[in-house]
């Protein structure tokens, strides 16, 4: 016959299962978002610009159900150690995936400003939906991480930002340089200089993410490794 605390271990289990799918859900929203903002992006398509817009709320919502679950988690199961980071992780994780949602969003609001002057003249325009891939891909890879616990793979997450942030630097130099050239897209040219910034964005957000996958799964900063290795 299972014991008291057998059936507190297996709740929580449950539950800690419930906030991973929760996040998972979350993520997958948020990279459909990335996703589709390209692609009216590309496509001009304001349409799917609207939707990517209105889906945002699902997000939000799944951000509420994970807040509550977390604290009646720890209300009810009080957990300690390794288990409250997990929990703590989930809830800030959380938090991160809503704002990665919201640039998405941002994005969205974008596209029709963008193409009011014909702008698909602008070369930048075929190159951000690939920044904007690798973004997502870092979004995914480190929400995986997550479920997995995975200190390691959150570590190669992070080790991709500097290459999307090169990525940046170079579609801004693009830019600006068309901006000087052709002095009557400095609207567009702005509205682009937005998007990539937001794409930088979303993958600072994931490196965050890694950061607190790799603590959670080790109860380590990143930064005490970093120092480590260089003492070693």
């Amino acid at each position: 016959m299972a014991t008291g605390h057998e059936h507190t271990v297996k709740a929580f289990d449950s539950e800690i299962k419930q906030l991973r799918a929760l996040i998972s859900q979350m993520g997958g929203l948020a990279e459909q978002a990335i996703g589709d903002a390209m692609t009216a992006l590309q496509r001009n398509d304001t349409e799917l610009a609207k939707q990517v817009r209105a889906k945002d709320k699902a997000i939000d919502a799944i951000e509420a159900e994970v807040e509550k679950l977390a604290v009646r988690v720890i209300a009810l199961r009080a957990p300690m150690a390794d288990d409250l980071r997990d929990v703590v992780a989930a809830l800030k994780i959380a938090g991160v995936v809503e704002r990665i949602g919201d640039y998405a969003k941002n994005i969205a609001k974008r596209v029709p400003l963008i193409h009011a002057s014909g702008s698909d003249r602008i070369e930048a325009i075929s190159v951000i939906p690939a920044m904007a891939q690798m973004a997502s891909e870092m979004v995914h890879d480190v929400l995986d991480a997550f479920a997995s616990r995975d200190a390691e793979a959150a570590i190669r997450v992070c080790e991709r930002d500097s290459r999307l942030d090169d990525f940046y630097d170079s579609i801004f130099r693009t830019l600006v340089t068309y901006m000087v050239e052709n002095p009557r897209t400095v609207s567009e040219v702005a509205h682009l200089l937005f998007v990539a910034k937001n794409i930088e964005r979303i993958g600072d957000h994931a490196t965050n993410v890694a950061e607190m996958v790799y603590f959670a799964a080790t109860g380590s900063y990143l930064a005490d490794r970093d120092t480590d290795s260089s003492e070693g």
